[in-house]
């Protein structure tokens, strides 16, 4: 199973979870629609993992933004291979700013952000990274989260570069994601 976690105010239906959902197609792929409460939806993605390595499937991750974080901490407590696209690596200082109302990409509608939202991301930090597990995909353009974050976090724990793909432009939506698949299966040994 490939499970795929959305990023910050997004949802199981944005355009990186449709584009991979028809990719995938074929075989077992979900991407749930997560709340906003970390802490909830960390419980609600181990219940899925848990789940499928109960039924003996195996299973790697995606995230993306605040879900390639999640993606970092749920790979290292079930040892998973996780890929992580334009990935948040230190969400309480970039969550910082959207404190107060915000609103979800999907509908529109609105939640409210709080500094309690903030530190439960703390209890996910994980400290010694086991780079083996992760292909990290991230565009200089990405106008959310600097790229160099996520380089550096990964350089210091000692990831092969042909493990880390920086591309030129883009954004933080990751344009051209497409364009990546064919690496994403080889990395989870699909083809």
């Amino acid at each position: 199973m490939i499970l795929y976690i959305h990023g910050f105010g997004s949802s199981g239906k944005g355009s990186k979870a449709l584009k991979l959902r028809e990719y995938y197609h074929n075989q077992s792929f979900l991407a749930p629609t997560l709340t906003h409460i970390p802490y909830l939806a960390i419980e609600t993605l181990q219940e899925i993992i848990e789940y499928a390595l109960y039924k003996g499937e195996e299973v790697s991750l995606m995230g993306s933004s605040l879900g390639g974080y999640m993606a970092i901490y749920l790979s290292h407590r079930y040892n998973l291979k996780a890929v992580l696209i334009n990935p948040s690596t230190k969400p309480t200082q970039t969550l910082h700013k959207a404190l107060g109302l915000t609103h979800h990409y999907y509908d529109l509608s609105q939640f409210e952000w709080t500094n309690q939202h903030l530190k439960m991301l703390e209890k996910y930090k994980v400290e010694k990274i086991n780079t083996s597990n992760f292909l990290l995909l991230v565009q200089k353009g990405d106008e959310t989260i600097p790229y160099q974050e996520a380089v550096k976090l990964f350089e210091r724990s000692g990831m092969d570069a042909s493990q880390m793909i920086i591309d030129e432009g883009g954004n933080h939506s990751y344009e051209n994601i497409e364009s990546k698949f064919a690496l994403i299966d080889r990395f989870f040994g699909l083809k």
